[in-house]
């Protein structure tokens, strides 16, 4: 019998000062792979520093989570960026946390995009294959996360990059297989029934939407949002339900 095999990501690095150092320590012990916000939607020099240390400690995975540049909106809107700046800026935000990581000791092994980024280069093709353009110009080695069957995974391949599938296990599936938004009521699950969506996920291979049906969902990833409620110990809880499910938890780099 296979073992199924399973990922925790968690974004990190977004919340200032050494308050959000610490929440986020917290969260790097539950997690296996940790995407590291590289100061163009939050985060500076000092987090990133101080998260790479951390990740060495927890033997975490480190990735990049790159944004647009949008520090207002915390790149959660959808901005009109021409395509060879955005490639400029995935490259500078990858290359920035490759050198910080590299000063402790650690490596940069994956590039995942944030917010609105990520929503558009699920369906975007031109955007979803500067991502992958400017990840394999960084180091052709690294691995990028998105949604399955999305145009990030395919550009992914189109570019020589492993493409990894991702799922959420603290956000509401739409019946078309989106997230359903942020500013809408239930976007946001709470810890019973993160737990309840992480192993039908992992183990079953589908998501019950919000209408109820159920939507084939294989993921390698599950993500967990550190500005989700209590997330420190949902990472833990989410971990032992897994590994008590049957599951091996374990970075997918």
């Amino acid at each position: 019998m296979n073992v199924i095999v399973i990922d925790l990501n968690a974004d990190v690095g977004e919340r200032p000062g050494s308050a959000g150092v610490r929440a986020d320590a917290a969260i790097l012990a539950g997690v296996s792979s940790a995407n590291v916000a590289c100061g163009f939607h939050a985060g500076d020099g000092a987090t990133m520093h101080e998260l790479c240390e951390l990740a060495m400690l927890y033997r975490t995975r480190i990735g990049a989570h790159v944004s647009y540049l949008d520090p207002e909106g915390f790149g959660r809107r959808d901005l009109d960026v021409d395509p060879d700046t955005l490639r400029e800026h995935v490259v500078q935000q990858i290359e920035s946390l490759k050198i910080t990581a590299g000063a402790v000791g650690a490596a940069v092994t994956y590039v995942k995009p944030h917010g609105a980024l990520y929503n558009r280069a699920a369906i975007d093709r031109v955007s979803a294959d500067t991502i992958a353009s400017a990840t394999a110009f960084v180091d052709a080695g690294l691995k990028l996360l998105g949604p399955p069957n999305s145009e990030l995974l395919a550009a992914a391949a189109r570019h020589g990059l492993e493409g990894v599938p991702e799922g959420f296990a603290d956000r509401a599936y739409q019946p078309d297989g989106t997230l359903v938004p942020r500013d809408e009521t239930g976007a946001l699950l709470n810890s019973e029934q993160a737990l309840v969506q992480a192993r039908l996920i992992a183990i079953d291979g589908h998501v019950i939407a919000t209408d109820g049906s159920s939507i084939p969902l294989r993921a390698r990833s599950l993500c967990i949002h550190s500005d989700t409620p209590g997330a420190a110990e949902l990472a833990v809880a989410l971990r032992n339900h897994l590994i008590g499910a049957g599951a091996e938890v374990r970075p997918f780099t």
